[in-house]
């Protein structure tokens, strides 16, 4: 039992454990999840992991502090259980957008998740596209942040071969990605300039950049309630964009973001499987899925035989 690779998984993501297992080409740990009459979450694991090197698949999406409460427990019980190693493998890690202090008064709260992942148990933190990177700085143990971007590329490169394209950025916050993604389409770079008039609500938007008959592509890396894409890509249409295409790794689509991305200007949207899709989402024909069950795979095989994944980390 020393050192096995042993892969369980919460309630968040089932369907991508089972392919990450499937990659890895092991049983997917036996863990019962559930909660008592109350609501309180009680978690039981029925596999020996003494002396494991235990890998625990879960994101904090919705209901974001259920799974992150299930997250915590876990890591709680393989630390109990003399589990040698347990990484939290974070898919999508949630309260990332709340890295600062934007107002007097106001708590930094992916600072305190950070804690309560590394006071539960965690040796370590595997991640998809964090928000911020800093993040990884609020951390007491090793941070491994990977990228979508080569998974998204891929299928982007095979669909638009031979179209004129810019990539578009949608705040000025994310133009390093879309620069990196534009120099590896050997593409053009836009950026969208909004104003807010309060959080989830965009009051003015320009388009910064030349998409005349070009297929513009906005890459962000997490989509809540697309009321953003939903005006940026009417905004790109706009100024002469021949079609518009949208890249994001988290789609957390809550609120009115799938009937918004259906009525938009959007030709599609590539989201990823960190968070699983809504029934809505499931049925509208302008969303794609892409797996990232390789990529969080490959990761995971080299953290257990001690292997560099640097290559992993290109944006």
């Amino acid at each position: 039992m020393k050192n096995q690779l042993q892969v369980f998984a919460g309630n968040a993501t089932p369907e991508l454990a089972c392919q990450v297992c499937s990659f890895l080409d092991v049983p997917l740990g036996r863990a019962d999840v559930r909660r008592f009459s109350d609501g309180e979450v009680m978690v039981e694991i029925e596999d020996n992991v003494r002396g494991g090197d235990v890998f625990v698949i879960q994101s904090t999406s919705t209901p974001v502090n259920h799974h992150l409460m299930e997250l915590l427990l876990m890591l709680d019980a393989f630390r109990r259980a003399s589990a040698t190693r347990v990484t939290a493998v974070i898919p999508y890690y949630g309260y990332a957008r709340q890295d600062r202090k934007v107002a007097p008064r106001v708590p930094i709260s992916a600072k305190l998740v950070a804690d309560l992942i590394s006071a539960a148990g965690a040796s370590r933190v595997l991640t998809l596209d964090l928000h911020a990177g800093q993040i990884q700085g609020f951390f007491d143990v090793p941070v491994d942040n990977l990228y979508a971007t080569p998974v998204i590329f891929n299928h982007v490169e095979s669909i638009l071969a031979g179209e004129p394209v810019t990539v578009v950025s949608p705040d000025p916050g994310g133009v390093e990605r879309a620069r990196a993604f534009a120099k590896r389409l050997d593409a053009g770079l836009a950026i969208i300039d909004k104003r807010r008039a309060r959080p989830n609500e965009v009051a003015e938007m320009r388009v910064v950049g030349d998409v005349e008959n070009q297929t513009a592509i906005i890459i962000d890396d997490i989509v809540d309630t697309a009321g953003t894409l939903a005006a940026a890509a009417g905004a790109l249409k706009s100024v002469g964009a021949k079609s518009v295409f949208a890249c994001c790794t988290h789609p957390v689509l809550s609120g009115p973001a799938i009937e918004r991305v259906q009525a938009s200007e959007l030709t599609q949207l590539l989201v990823t499987d960190t968070i699983p899709l809504r029934d809505g989402g499931l049925a509208c024909d302008k969303i794609e899925v892409l797996s990232i069950a390789h990529l969080l795979g490959e990761a995971i095989l080299r953290t257990h035989r001690e292997e560099s994944i640097s290559s992993l980390f290109m944006s």
